[in-house]
């Protein structure tokens, strides 16, 4: 039997005669399928990705900017602890002096006043600790729910609160 008496078995894809049919059934599909993706489908595509190149930018500046602020709040902090040991060494320099001239006068009466100006400075000394303490802890708070706002992350006050208290208290031990 031949395949031709029996109705056309085989695949038809591979008869000759449709050849040219097929070709240009094809050329049609894929000039079809260029026009739909090079007008449609690329244009939205390159848009989103230019949306996202710019979004990232953004993000990476605003980044930039927070890097900055946290290293001037940590400049401020080391200038504050500076500035507060170089007072802390100036009161002490100040009260050595008046206990050499009580000395000369009367040791008696030195070793009382060296007592009440010791405790005056210790109390000095921790007022201005504590008040530069105090400065850097509200300082590293709004810094730090500031960088966590700017990364999309929603801090309450609690949270960010405990996560400095317990840098600073890390940090300091």
């Amino acid at each position: 039997m031949d395949a031709e008496a029996t109705g056309g078995a085989g695949m038809p894809q591979l008869e000759f005669s449709t050849f040219p049919n097929q070709i240009l059934w094809l050329v049609v599909a894929l000039v079809v399928l260029y026009l739909i993706l090079s007008r449609v489908a690329l244009p939205r595509i390159g848009s989103v990705l230019a949306e996202r190149t710019g979004t990232i930018a953004n993000d990476i500046a605003a980044a930039e900017t927070y890097k900055m602020q946290a290293a001037e709040a940590e400049a401020a902090y080391h200038k504050a602890l500076e500035d507060a040991r170089a007072a802390a060494a100036k009161v002490i320099e100040e009260a050595r002096a008046d206990i050499q001239k009580d000395l000369d006068i009367a040791i008696a009466k030195a070793d009382a006043e060296i007592a009440a100006r010791s405790a005056e400075s210790e109390r000095r000394i921790g007022e201005i600790r504590d008040s530069a303490m105090e400065a850097v802890t509200v300082v590293a708070k709004d810094a730090t729910k500031d960088i966590v706002t700017a990364f999309g992350v929603k801090a309450d006050a609690r949270s960010v609160t405990a996560a400095v208290n317990a840098r600073i208290k890390g940090g300091a031990a």
